[in-house]
């Protein structure tokens, strides 16, 4: 227990002094394994973890449904999804801002990835809202919050990796996060409704409609054939939610062709893109694996469930102290290295406690319904100061708005998440229900 204590302290040091948090975990990982157990079996263990992570078939979903989503981003789908949503809320005050957030959800629900939706519509949706005078505090929030949408509607990358971390159900997973990615988009609705009625001057009083053309509406089709296409074809049996990421990839790929949108230089710039993201995860999962490893081994999981049994503690309450704890993390880590360092050691624990509820009498239960809190806890850390991962991608986009800008735009979305988690975390049916 305190090996593995100081071990995290070791880490989050290291990630405070710009250590790539790859490399940390698997240095710590690697030290600490080889202090415990000898540095011949540490040098099998660091093997091991490299070779079955780059031949684990499960995880090709990871580069191909991030492939689709930057095709689809570099075929002018986006464009088209903003002005159809455009059209619903252009004439309210905050319009822009709210069909904003409605591109970013409808964009997540092909793309899966939260950092390429927040580039995206950066770029689609930031000259309109300055032309028609919005706030960039607003605009950019409004950009960042709706960006974070794309780890929890299906297909979620995300999902995706806590399903194999814990061998949950992929397809029960991405279910699972169908309504409470749903009930996030409407609480970031009502949070720009309430920002605007706070302080009138973020928006024009009167927004413009955005003409949509038929280009738009294709686009429009596109994705909800895509969606319809990748989540039919699982739950209908035709494919498994690995090979859907080759097929939607593929569909990508024929809409781009046939909507005309993908030129040659766009194709490239997602060939590259996906690659160079690819290697990126590639290696935080690898560091992940070898600190698991090594925590697993200096027993970290046992004290902990010894720990929660000895001092009496209710399921709920270590429930919330777990969360508190995935708070503080995201203010200091990457969203996806969060979820590879804890997830092996608080799942173990949250799957041996009893919450007295009909609904989560069954463990595959208790599974989903964890892995969809631990999943909105991360959307929460991508846009929480001090290294809130979508901020920073916007200011990479947008370098002339300053990152105190972007966070005080967060602010009021961010306070829309936290309502969602506790709903999320109270009526977990929210999240069964269609798996049920």
């Amino acid at each position: 227990m305190i090996t593995s204590l100081i071990a995290f302290a070791i880490l989050l040091g290291m990630v405070f002094v710009r250590v790539p948090i790859a490399f940390a975990m698997a240095i710590v990982g690697g030290i600490g394994f080889a202090l415990l157990r000898g540095w011949a079996p540490a040098g099998a263990m660091v093997g091991n973890a490299v070779f079955e992570t780059g031949l684990n078939y499960s995880l090709s979903v990871v580069p191909l449904f991030i492939f689709m989503g930057n095709v689809l981003a570099g075929s002018g789908i986006a464009q088209g999804l903003f002005s159809a949503a455009d059209r619903v809320f252009g004439r309210m005050r905050g319009g822009l801002a709210m069909a904003t957030i409605l591109s970013c959800g409808g964009f997540s629900a092909v793309c899966g990835s939260s950092l390429a939706t927040a580039a995206t519509m950066s770029k689609v949706a930031m000259p309109s809202m300055r032309r028609f005078g919005y706030s960039d505090s607003l605009a950019t929030g409004a950009i960042a919050a709706g960006g974070t949408l794309g780890i929890l509607i299906p297909p979620s990358v995300v999902l995706i990796i806590f399903g194999l971390l814990t061998e949950a159900d992929i397809g029960k997973l991405f279910l699972a996060g169908i309504i409470p990615g749903i009930v996030g988009i409407i609480g970031y609705l009502l949070a720009v409704m309430a920002a605007v009625r706070l302080k009138p001057e973020l928006a024009p009083e009167v927004g413009e409609v955005v003409p949509m053309t038929r280009q738009d509406a294709i686009s429009v089709v596109a994705v909800l054939a895509l969606f319809a296409f990748i989540m039919i074809g699982i739950y209908g049996g035709l494919f498994t939610p690995i090979e859907a990421a080759g097929m939607g990839a593929f569909a990508a790929l024929v809409i781009a062709a046939l909507t005309g949108g993908l030129t040659r230089a766009a194709l490239w710039g997602a060939f590259l893109d996906s690659a160079t993201a690819s290697a990126m995860i590639f290696a935080i999962i690898i560091g992940a694996e070898i600190f698991s490893n090594f925590v697993t081994f200096a027993g970290l999981p046992d004290s902990l469930s010894m720990i929660v049994e000895d001092l009496g503690l209710s399921a709920w309450t270590v429930l919330l102290l777990i969360v508190l704890i995935y708070l503080v993390l995201g203010c200091f880590l990457e969203s996806l290295s969060m979820i590879l360092l804890t997830v092996p050691v608080f799942y173990p624990v949250i799957a041996n406690l009893d919450f007295g509820l009909a609904v989560l009498a069954d463990p595959d239960a208790v599974l989903i319904w964890f892995g969809i809190i631990v999943v909105v806890v991360t959307e929460i850390s991508l846009i929480t100061p001090p290294i809130g991962m979508n901020v920073f991608v916007l200011r990479s986009v947008l370098p002339d708005v300053a990152l105190g800008t972007i966070f005080r735009g967060v602010y009021v979305f961010w306070v829309a998440d936290i309502v969602r988690l506790a709903v999320i975390i109270f009526v977990p049916v929210l999240s069964l229900w269609l798996v049920s």
